[in-house]
């Protein structure tokens, strides 16, 4: 392994990519995505046929709870080891790939993928790991999740890490020097997910990648960024794919279990092959994710609120600022002082005491529009949160531990990662 990644948690991986295929039908979306759109999912097996794809590779979360989904998971591992027998994949030993989506908007993202060791990894809220979860992990959408990666010989990932890096030090150097790397695929994605392009570092490439890592979290980089040099630093933020993560962390704790402490190290599923991203992308959109609480009584529940945090008032101020929409009227709540760093925290925490002791439900929300329209019926109230500004991210996980469930969702759905690369798990 290059030497220059012996202190980082982030490092070359032996990248596999098929050979011969066609890639528009090789590449599919997220598994988490459109689950409850099984249309979009009906388009993209119309749209790959028999074709080699990694959608033979992947459980699809709208199926996860299918009657036959164990059916579904032998196929999966079934697929993965055809294709490994019919020798589809070209390995490439020691890589990190430097790719460019062009999104449904045109902008285009940059990343860099490679495989980051799951020790340095941890999803509790409030640890020190150099590798941190954002949003809090609910641990029992681990299990169904396990069961597909435990058996499988590969993995494909959709995981995105952030970087925080203003100065753009890491990804965006690539950029201006594609002509000098080796061009691995360049295509279209299906079901309008934009376009992809990706190439291979070279040695040199890889070498200053590494420098830069190390140089984002030193105690003088955490200071500068965060006023926090004391502080465990943070160096990659969990942006998509947190569960995904934490699954793979589950089944290396389990493997490690039944294996001695000496062979860890050598273990294949102790990584786990990512997409790194720098939070200051412009091509990075953080949206806000709405509430809606349904079979409860608004007056009731904004009077609880207000009790909860003495010195809110309606109408904007300086504090927290929250919008609520409920049958025949709409308005602005302002909690001043308040505890948490994001307004989502200060609204969540006291929807989940008011919800365990008064009843009612909760759901997440995308778009003002719904939120007023389901809001405004009776027995509900919709909250509508202002985005979070992307600078907060690093510096509220250092804060507050994670953020509260859904406080974001980084850009639409089509313009999530597809599935390309794989890696040996086993």
């Amino acid at each position: 392994m290059n030497a220059s990644f012996d202190n980082l948690p982030f490092q070359p991986a032996e990248i596999l990519l098929p050979k011969d295929t066609d890639m528009t039908k090789w590449a599919v979306v997220a598994c988490d995505q459109f689950t409850s759109q099984p249309e979009y999912w009906q388009a993209v097996e119309k749209t790959v046929g028999s074709a080699p794809s990694t959608l033979r590779m992947i459980l699809p979360e709208a199926r996860l709870n299918d009657p036959d989904v164990e059916e579904h998971i032998r196929d999966i591992n079934n697929a993965m080891a055809s294709y490994l027998e019919q020798e589809l994949f070209r390995t490439l030993p020691e890589t990190l790939l430097y790719v460019e989506r062009t999104q449904s908007d045109g902008k285009v993202r940059r990343g860099l993928i490679g495989k980051v060791d799951l020790e340095q990894y941890d999803f509790t809220p409030g640890s020190g790991a150099l590798i941190r979860a954002t949003e809090g992990t609910v641990l029992s959408r681990i299990p169904p999740r396990v069961k597909v990666r435990r058996d499988a010989p590969l993995e494909l990932p959709h995981v995105m890490l952030l970087i925080d890096d203003p100065e753009r030090t890491v990804i965006e150097p690539l950029g201006g020097n594609c002509g000098g790397m080796e061009k691995l695929y360049d295509f279209d994605l299906q079901q309008g997910g934009g376009h992809l392009a990706g190439w291979r570092l070279t040695e040199a490439q890889m070498e200053a990648a590494a420098a830069a890592l190390a140089a984002l979290c030193t105690p003088e980089a955490m200071e500068k960024k965060y006023g926090l040099g004391g502080a465990a630093p943070l160096l990659f933020a969990v942006g998509d794919g947190n569960h995904s993560l934490a699954t793979a962390k589950q089944c290396y704790e389990d493997l490690k279990k039944v294996t001695p402490e000496a062979q860890w190290a050598s273990l294949p599923a102790r990584y786990a092959l990512v997409e790194v991203v720098n939070n200051h992308d412009e091509a990075l959109g953080f949206e806000p994710i709405h509430r809606v609480v349904f079979g409860v009584e608004p007056d009731k529940l904004l009077e609880a609120f207000q009790a909860r945090y003495p010195g809110t008032h309606e109408g904007p101020g300086a504090g927290h600022t929250i919008a609520y929409t409920c049958a025949g009227r709409s308005g602005v709540l302002t909690v001043p002082e308040p505890a948490m760093q994001l307004a989502v925290g200060t609204l969540q925490s006291f929807l989940d005491d008011y919800l365990a002791s008064h009843g009612g439900e909760v759901d997440y929300i995308h778009g003002d529009e719904v939120t007023d329209e389901l809001g405004r019926q009776p027995g509900n109230i919709g909250f509508k949160l202002p985005a979070m500004g992307k600078e907060q991210l690093f510096k509220t996980v250092m804060a507050d531990g994670v953020l509260p469930r859904k406080t974001f969702s980084m850009g639409h759905a089509q313009d999530k990662r597809y599935y390309m690369e794989a890696r040996r798990i086993k």
